[in-house]
């Protein structure tokens, strides 16, 4: 049971990231054009961030909610941060600084102990779900706008990154402006659903907190309507 409320916990600390990194003042890049706060990050010739020596993953984490300012990425990279942050929430922060030694934020490049599963139905998705709006019909000049990872915030209420907190028909029409002049063909919502291992994670979760899951935990599926479950499956993961 521990285990179950954890994805409850987890998944409220994913939509409550989500919408902390949206009112942070974090900015829109492409990868050429991306930047960091360089007291806690290297930027990397592919305009990736990486941990500088001497600094937690979790203080680098934290300033980009706190710096936001400071900080330009492109969307899937703003998924991983999203998680990264729910992570850090949920968990010891020694285990957290243990577990992800050495963070690199590049795209959809995470370390092997988020462990995100993929899989199909997104019709059956949950709030702190990732799910992702294609633009098959993009204009070459506004290739960045390919397509648009999101997290689910509640029933049809979605966080994209660039975009912003709309429902599915707001995510599309915003990708719609980004299609070249002849398009015939409209954005729409994949049916790929990415979470983390929520079993997994749980092991690190602090046991002075079983009381306080247990509350956030009730709260959340009262909240949500929803029935916690945990699923183990193979890793794998969508792109921009």
């Amino acid at each position: 049971m521990q285990r179950l409320q954890f994805e409850a916990i987890l998944r409220s600390r994913i939509v409550e990231s989500a919408e902390g990194l949206n009112r942070s003042g974090v900015s829109f890049a492409t990868f050429a054009t991306a930047r960091c706060n360089p007291q806690f990050w290297d930027l990397t010739a592919k305009g990736g961030f990486q941990i500088k020596a001497g600094v937690t993953p979790a203080q680098g984490i934290r300033d980009i909610f706190t710096n936001g300012g400071q900080y330009a990425f492109e969307c899937a990279t703003a998924m991983v941060i999203v998680l990264y942050k729910a992570v850090l929430d949920s968990i010891l922060e020694s285990e957290f600084n243990r577990i992800f030694a050495d963070m690199l934020l590049y795209d959809w490049h995470y370390d092997s102990d988020l462990k995100l599963i993929q899989v199909q139905g997104s019709h059956k998705s949950s709030p702190g779900d990732i799910l992702y709006f294609n633009n098959p019909d993009v204009s070459p000049d506004t290739l960045e706008w390919k397509g648009e990872n999101v997290v689910k915030l509640k029933e049809n209420l979605f966080y994209g990154h660039g975009i912003g907190i709309l429902p599915a028909r707001g995510i599309i029409d915003s990708l719609n402006q980004h299609r070249r002049p002849e398009a015939t063909i409209s954005a729409y919502m994949t049916d790929e659903v990415i979470y983390p291992d929520f079993i997994y994670l749980s092991q690190f979760a602090p046991e002075g907190y079983r009381e306080v899951e247990r509350s956030l935990s009730t709260s959340y599926q009262q909240e949500h309507g929803r029935r916690v479950y945990a699923v183990i499956g193979g890793r794998r993961y969508a792109r921009r």
